[in-house]
């Protein structure tokens, strides 16, 4: 939903998708919306697209046990990027502005997300392990 209503509000979207039927299943839900300007893709999202690079704005929706250096190099020169970095229950969302080859942070608040799965972002199995030590 969140990226039919972004798709509303800029030029172009792209999503990442971990799970590759929820992707396709978001992906015919949008088309039959006619929101045509939001691409879903299946994939590790921890990655970003680097594909559709560079961007004005990256949105990361699932907590990074740290900020994944890889999406840095996709924004654009005075792109911007908000994601939660933190352990699990409780993370920082972050604001960063790329300023040429500076890369400007900002923590705006104090938030709890699901974890970030992908190469970039939590081992599934350690975070599913941990919350049950709870």
């Amino acid at each position: 939903y969140q990226a039919a209503i972004l798709g509303m509000m800029v030029r172009e979207v792209h999503t990442v998708e971990f799970v590759p039927e929820l992707a396709a299943k978001a992906d015919k839900f949008l088309k039959e919306l006619g929101a045509n300007n939001v691409h879903v893709h299946g994939g590790d999202g921890s990655l970003g697209w680097p594909d559709a690079a560079p961007y004005h704005a990256i949105l990361v929706t699932a907590a990074a046990p740290e900020t994944p250096k890889v999406l840095f190099d996709q924004l654009d020169v005075k792109g911007r990027m908000v994601l939660p970095v933190g352990g699990k229950g409780v993370q920082n969302l972050e604001l960063w502005e790329k300023n040429g080859d500076e890369l400007i942070s900002n923590t705006v608040a104090t938030v709890s997300f699901v974890p970030l799965r992908g190469k970039q972002g939590w081992d599934w199995k350690r975070w599913e392990k941990n919350r049950q030590d709870d």
